[in-house]
């Protein structure tokens, strides 16, 4: 094992660190504020009130009304109460979403297909985004939901949702984004994209994980998940997370007031990261679109090598990334995201995401340019490709 001298983490698409000032706004509620916020004593009427001001904040930031801010346990289950909370309430129909969604979205579609929904998974161009023409063309008369990510957690591919929103509201079909990846880095106001279900979770902000949140618009009916104690207005029972609920308004305020200054920041690094990369390796290329992706990420495939050996090595360098999405990383199929851009196995076996975050330097990236094209050159040779 090589004695590495530094560490450089570009996975932040899978999770971030906390931020210091998340970790101060939380730990009160872990040491003294430990109330059951159900309780009717002056603790858990403090702990309760602290809730409702972090539903009052987050609406605020996502310009809801706070009765319409759900917390839930992650990002995951925000998507499972939008999309089964939907199917159970209406107990038949058509649902339309893309082939690019992450697995929360795409396992939970199966599911309710073997429940007897129709499902149809939109197709993506080579860059990852879905065609407004083919999201129209979709729709039914039975149309009962419409779910498209606002961002891939893979190629970081950008999709037009207030376009696709529209369209979805013309028909008068709810519309559902997954909003995990865009939160930090792009606008969530939920008036302006016109979105009527809306996931966010902390683990991707600088935020707790554990914590999740589904703004629901207020007339949308949905069926509970979670039963018990009646708790988030009887949709998700147990009793609250309190400080992962506090540290996720933090981490979503800090989020929102600094992304356009990080993104400028991320941006230039990103893009520098990927010119050098595309033009010190050969055969390698970039997977998402040039310009309408996220700010931190880097999605690179190299043909003639395995994306597991190269993150190995890396790793060995104290350069962590990762070859996809963390969710679906224990499946040993390829990338259902390269898959449904087009991109050939050759491409896909080869794939690395690198994903920027707040603490990654200019030095961090020149540091991986130095390594990487070493270790694609070491592993081309063991496979012998010419």
């Amino acid at each position: 094992m090589s004695k590495v001298q530094r560490e450089i983490y570009l996975d932040h698409a899978a999770a971030t660190y906390l931020l210091p000032e998340v970790s101060k706004t939380l730990k009160p509620y872990l040491e003294k504020l430990y109330a059951n916020p159900s309780s009717l004593h002056s603790q858990g009427l403090k702990v309760k009130t602290d809730i409702e001001k972090a539903r009052d904040k987050i609406g605020k930031i996502i310009n809801a009304d706070p009765q319409e801010i759900i917390f839930t346990g992650s990002g995951t289950e925000s998507i499972n109460l939008a999309l089964k909370g939907i199917a159970e309430a209406k107990k038949e129909g058509h649902i339309i979403t893309s082939k690019i969604e992450h697995p929360a979205v795409l396992d939970t579609c199966r599911h309710l297909e073997k429940k007897g929904f129709e499902i149809t998974y939109l197709p993506v161009d080579l860059h990852g985004l879905v065609s407004p023409e083919d999201l129209e063309n979709a729709i039914r008369n039975d149309t009962i939901l419409i779910s498209i990510m606002y961002a891939n957690n893979e190629i970081g591919s950008i999709e037009p949702i207030a376009e696709l929103a529209r369209i979805a509201r013309r028909f008068n079909v709810p519309f559902h984004t997954d909003a995990c990846q865009a939160a930090g880095a792009l606008d969530i106001d939920v008036k302006r994209l016109g979105v009527d279900l809306m996931t966010l979770n902390g683990s991707k902000i600088y935020g707790p994980k554990g914590i999740g949140v589904l703004y629901k618009r207020n007339g949308i009916k949905l069926h509970p998940n979670i039963l018990g104690g009646g708790q988030e207005k009887g949709l998700r029972s147990g009793t609250e997370n309190v400080p992962s609920i506090i540290g996720l308004a933090k981490a979503l305020e800090i989020a929102q007031k600094e992304k356009n200054k990080e993104s400028k920041r991320l941006i230039e690094l990103r893009d520098y990261l990927i010119k050098n990369i595309i033009r010190e390796i050969p055969r390698s290329a970039l997977n998402g679109p040039p310009e309408k992706r996220l700010p931190n990420n880097a999605n690179i495939s190299f043909e003639g090598v395995e994306g597991e050996s190269i993150l190995s090595l890396l790793s060995d360098e104290g350069i962590f990334v990762s070859t996809g999405s963390a969710c679906s990383s224990k499946n040993e199929e390829e990338s259902h995201v390269l898959k449904a851009i087009g991109l050939s196995e050759k491409y896909i076996k080869g794939n690395v995401r690198l994903t920027l975050g707040r603490r990654t330097t200019k030095k961090d990236i020149d540091y991986v340019l130095k390594v990487l094209p070493k270790i694609i050159e070491k592993l081309r040779k063991i496979s012998k490709v010419d």
